[in-house]
């Protein structure tokens, strides 16, 4: 069992839409007459969450899709952001930044997306009142659905940008590359938000070259194909730029094969501000302490580099100085 020091537990790399609990998708979709293929709760977890691994990204990725396609309505999903608090509180998490997709939560029961923006603000907003926990949120722009409708996403999130750090670019990275965003990101840029995105994930390196140098990307998400570039991990070295990295979700996607061979070692030795995250705890019955215990047990990380993933995660955090210095704070 990993032992944390008095560093805060951060996590940087939450999918709030792929963090939704199976029992209430189970009861939103009861609630909400959306039929399911099964007739009890035990038969639907295998359905939302994975057993093993999955073939691919894409297959991963369909599992998701069960939670968002029960949100019928705004206060749905204002519920399941309250409920993503709520997790991360119960979690031990003292700070954590959930990004999410508007679009892919109004798409199933065509809510208006700008709406779904401000009725998951709502819902965060009403949990961290509750619990004693900082949340900030990312938006993401769900390239999977292609350049237009990554545009009306954006159009959404910016209309709220006050109640964002940062947007992403997610989804379907091998067949919608980072060079089709070019436009959306200097969007992003002249609106003052932080830039971090899904690369080296599905595609190679030059995925997450382009995510730096075009797109602007202060952060990667996974950015695994990063350990076979020794230019790539001087540069982002060289520039601070860092990865978020996620040990079970590389192994469920089929990113990875092997947990050992995790290449957050590589990164580490590079001298990378490389944090550990969870990705989408739901879908992968997984938590940030289970997360810390399978990079002490199973990659063999020494408890030296357990707290410097810790103090990685803090300094790559978009958070201000004082916000950081604040948060430090209140764990010692």
């Amino acid at each position: 069992m990993t032992t944390f020091n008095k560093l805060p537990l951060i996590d940087l790399h939450r999918h709030l839409d792929g963090n939704i609990r199976p029992l209430s998708i189970w009861q939103l979709a009861h609630e909400n007459g959306i039929t399911l293929p099964v007739e009890n709760f035990e038969q639907f977890i295998p359905l939302v969450q994975v057993q093993n691994s999955e073939a691919n990204l894409i297959d991963f990725l369909k599992k998701l899709d069960w939670g968002v396609n029960v949100l019928s309505s705004l206060d749905n999903c204002q519920r399941v952001a309250f409920e993503n608090v709520e997790d991360a509180y119960n979690a031990g998490i003292n700070y954590a930044e959930l990004r999410f997709s508007p679009l892919y939560m109004a798409k199933a029961h065509q809510l208006p997306i700008n709406d779904v923006v401000a009725a998951v603000i709502d819902g965060v907003k009403q949990g961290t009142n509750k619990f004693n926990i900082k949340i900030n949120l990312i938006g993401i722009l769900s390239r999977t659905f292609g350049v237009d409708n990554c545009q009306i996403e954006l159009n959404a999130l910016l209309e709220h940008k006050q109640h964002l750090v940062a947007i992403d670019l997610a989804g379907d990275e091998y067949n919608f590359p980072g060079e089709l965003f070019t436009e959306h990101f200097k969007q992003v840029n002249k609106a003052g938000l932080q830039v971090t995105v899904h690369a080296g994930e599905a595609a190679g390196s030059s995925s997450v070259w382009q995510a730096i140098t075009e797109l602007n990307a202060k952060r990667i998400g996974h950015g695994v194909a990063c350990a076979h570039d020794q230019k790539l991990m001087d540069y982002m070295a060289k520039h601070e730029i860092a990865i978020e990295s996620c040990l079970t979700s590389n192994f469920q996607t089929g990113t990875i094969t092997n947990l050992a061979q995790h290449p957050i070692q590589t990164f580490l030795a590079n001298e990378l501000i490389v944090c550990l995250n969870t990705d989408d705890p739901a879908v992968e019955n997984t938590e940030l302490n289970t997360e810390f215990n399978i990079a002490k047990e199973i990659v063999r990380l020494t408890d030296n580099q357990i707290h410097q993933l810790q103090l990685n995660a803090l300094t790559a955090s978009f958070l201000s100085p004082s916000e950081k210095q604040a948060l430090k704070n209140s764990v010692s």
